[in-house]
């Protein structure tokens, strides 16, 4: 779970709240994650590329999980991911749905597609977002269902947040989550979206949004009651840091059209106020 999804740069690694014997399986998820993503993300390599990447990525996972020695293109990712495999049982299928999240991102992009209604937006956070909050709690212990759904309400909700937050940086990329349904209903035309033209119905149309991803968040907190000490403490703040975002976003108005905002170093007291008394 993550303050933000962003290239997972808030995924907790080794942070002071996670439990030592912890750190090293989650530096391994993260690493994985994060060697994903920038194939899928960084640099000027084109589409065709990045997918035949993820490919031999993805055929790699499968390779270490059935015991093979890694190969030496990733070896400092998958030789320390299949020590966690073998040690913690982590579910393989968890981290093949973040690499099909990552696929299916680099073809959205690529082919100008977008998102019909929420149903398809929820599905694609559910392999993009919601496999690393369902292998943290692998790693606690919690499995029950309720837990989990939890805590696919909370990471679902934290990728939404990203998402309207980064509104003015994803954009001009061509990647579009406003889904089709939203965009009729709030009467915006999707060239309206694409430019960045500022409106009275753009602005309903991402306020609505972020009412959706407070609600699906709030539906997923409780969880925090649920996972004592250090992590209970973690995902608080995770909560919060997701909910301060979703704050900022909505006091833009809309606004997120046109500029980003984050965190601050002010905005952490007011975070960790309100993480004590949840």
């Amino acid at each position: 779970m993550a303050e933000t999804v962003t290239h997972y740069e808030n995924f907790p690694v080794a942070s002071l709240l996670c439990p030592p014997h912890l750190r090293q399986p989650i530096a391994a998820i993260y690493g994985f994650a994060r060697t994903a993503d920038d194939l899928a993300d960084e640099g000027n390599v084109l589409c065709e590329r990045r997918l035949q990447d993820l490919h031999e990525y993805r055929a790699e996972l499968q390779h270490i999980a059935a015991g093979n020695p890694p190969s030496p293109r990733w070896r400092q990712v998958f030789a320390p991911l299949q020590v966690q495999i073998r040690e913690r049982a982590l579910p393989v299928i968890l981290l093949d749905d973040l690499l099909d999240a990552f696929v299916q991102d680099i073809v959205y992009t690529r082919d100008g597609c977008t998102y019909a209604n929420q149903q398809e937006l929820l599905d694609y956070c559910r392999r993009s977002a919601n496999p690393v909050g369902r292998m943290l709690l692998h790693l606690y212990g919690v499995n029950d269902a309720r837990s989990l759904e939890q805590s696919d309400a909370i990471c679902s909700a934290l990728q939404l947040i990203n998402f309207w937050q980064d509104l003015s940086v994803d954009l001009p990329r061509g990647r579009h989550y406003l889904t089709d349904e939203d965009c009729a209903r709030f009467r915006v035309p999707r060239a309206a979206i694409a430019g960045r033209h500022r409106s009275a119905d753009t602005d309903r149309l991402i306020m609505h949004n972020a009412a959706v991803a407070r609600a699906l968040m709030q539906s997923g907190a409780p969880l925090v009651h649920t996972l004592k000490g250090r992590v209970g403490w973690e995902l608080r703040l995770v909560v919060q840091g997701g909910l301060r975002i979703l704050d900022k976003v909505e006091a833009q108005g809309g606004g997120s059209l046109l500029a980003r905002t984050t965190l601050k170093p002010w905005d952490w007291p007011l975070m960790l106020w309100r993480a004590l008394w949840m």
